[in-house]
């Protein structure tokens, strides 16, 4: 619309319109002219669509509305803390005293919420649950129990064993953790983490964790501050994951097997394989429970017993079924690739609120599967020595005709606005002698393009992570 402004700017010169018509006539007729040519533009379509927000966009910051902070009432004995940090963190309070279940990441939030709780009760904290062993969730106990040695600390046997700290390539894990949470993006391009905001408190991350000092391995009953409360072995997102179950309040706490997300089968930062298969079951375990109240680990809880068992419900059916069509998929002798294209979600789910792909992604868990059952080796015995990437983008370029031939081919993409095709030509130059300059800042280009159209938050900021990496390797 400003270069259509500009060209009609020259054409009909505000000194040119003086010497003919009045000012007020010359601003009426400019005004028809611009209705007019926006009307006939043969660019009109594309500038508007430059110009207008892609709907997976709007849809990402929409989903901002499940972390704005707020301390939510449940029910009489149950208070959930959203938005205060990355995670949820609850209190349930008992004749004896207050549960505190799951214990946010930063000190500095925790001291903030723990606080609030007070505020409601003055009841001393008896017990603290962690539904599993992410730092999100462990790292602000101390704010909540002090150095209390009395209060149970509880958690599943094998509490933190897969963490990314523990992992012999923990520096790249590291860097892809900060590409994937866009954790050094600038402001200006942060909406959220998909089942978190985009900036998440920083002072003190960690500092309050305190290890449990009571474990158990596949269930456990306990009377803690008064309150029978059930613990449940659950195998999902982690390993050592648990939920909640408190039969008297109707009430469960997820852990992070669910939130309103399509799952996270698998994180792209790297982790160890995440049991598709035991998650949709454990989700389908929940499911039988009566329960009125849920409370996930991360974004707002959910009330309505019809409600929370159609979420839960289409939780678990969305997973075993990625889970069984890859299943199907690979016994038929389909290869990586062509196992990703054939997986859908039905589509009596793929609309469902919950199961948007704002955290996770159907085609990251197909690859998940795939992988932790055969290996790297998809079946095809092309691929079982292929060409080194030099060899094969010095092919490419030959077989387009040269670098140069190979690079108009880029160009062209980017001008049909082919963003993956680009991104793949644009490494294949850059496996060559060709311009690096040029083609790594068509990259960032493309990168940025991508993410412009992204639902998925980690998908969207792992793109302009990477983009801005690239941008500063030219500096």
């Amino acid at each position: 619309m400003n270069k259509l402004k500009n060209r009609i700017a020259v054409t009909y010169s505000f000194k040119t319109i003086r010497n003919h018509v009045i000012i007020k006539g010359a601003l009426l007729i400019l005004g028809i002219i611009l209705m007019q040519a926006c009307h006939n533009s043969p660019n009109q379509n594309t500038s508007q669509v430059q110009d207008q927000e892609h709907p997976n966009i709007t849809k990402l910051k929409n989903q901002s509305a499940e972390f704005i902070p707020e301390i939510i009432k449940l029910n009489d004995k149950v208070y959930v803390a959203v938005g205060y940090d990355g995670s949820n963190a609850s209190m349930v309070i008992g004749d004896q005293g207050v549960v505190i279940i799951d214990a946010l990441r930063a000190l500095g939030a925790a001291e903030k919420v723990a606080q609030e709780f007070r505020n409601i009760t003055d009841k001393p904290v008896k017990a603290l649950i962690y539904t599993h062993g992410h730092l999100d969730h462990t790292g602000g106990t101390s704010a909540f129990i002090g150095h209390n040695k009395e209060v149970k600390i509880i958690a599943r046997a094998g509490f933190k064993d897969e963490l990314q700290e523990r992992s012999p390539v923990e520096p790249i894990l590291k860097q892809r953790n900060i590409r994937q949470f866009g954790r050094d993006l600038p402001a200006k391009d942060i909406i959220n983490r998909g089942v978190a905001a985009g900036i998440t408190p920083t002072d003190r991350a960690g500092k309050g964790y305190i290890a449990p000092n009571l474990t158990f391995q596949d269930s456990i009953t306990l009377k803690l501050a008064g309150v029978d409360i059930q613990l449940h072995a659950a195998d999902g997102e982690t390993n050592d994951e648990l939920f909640v179950w408190i039969p008297d309040l109707n009430t469960l706490f997820t852990g992070d097997n669910y939130y309103k997300s399509f799952p996270n089968l698998y994180a792209i930062r790297g982790s160890q394989y995440r049991d598709v298969k035991s998650w949709g079951e454990s989700i389908q375990k929940m499911s039988t429970y009566p329960v009125e109240y849920l409370v996930p680990g991360h974004t707002r809880p959910i009330s309505g017993k019809v409600l929370v068992h159609d979420n839960l419900k289409n939780y678990a059916t969305a997973i075993l079924s990625v889970y069984q069509q890859t299943i199907d998929a690979m016994n038929k002798g389909y290869t990586l690739q062509q196992t990703v294209d054939s997986v859908k979600l039905a589509d009596s789910l793929i609309n469902q609120p919950n199961l948007q792909e704002f955290y996770g992604s159907v085609p990251w868990g197909v690859r998940s599967i795939f992988l932790h059952y055969v290996g790297w080796f998809d079946g095809n015995p092309t691929n079982l020595n292929p060409l080194s990437s030099s060899q094969e983008a010095k092919r490419m370029a030959e077989l387009a005709g040269g670098e140069d031939k190979l690079f108009q081919q880029l160009s062209a993409a980017v001008q049909k606005s082919d963003y993956q095709w680009g991104l793949e030509l644009a490494d294949y130059l850059l496996q060559t002698d060709y311009d690096r300059v040029k083609v790594t800042k068509i990259k960032i280009g493309l990168l940025r393009s991508l993410a412009a159209q992204q639902i998925n938050a980690p998908a969207r900021n792992y793109y302009l992570s990477y983009s801005y990496e690239l941008e500063k390797s030219l500096m």
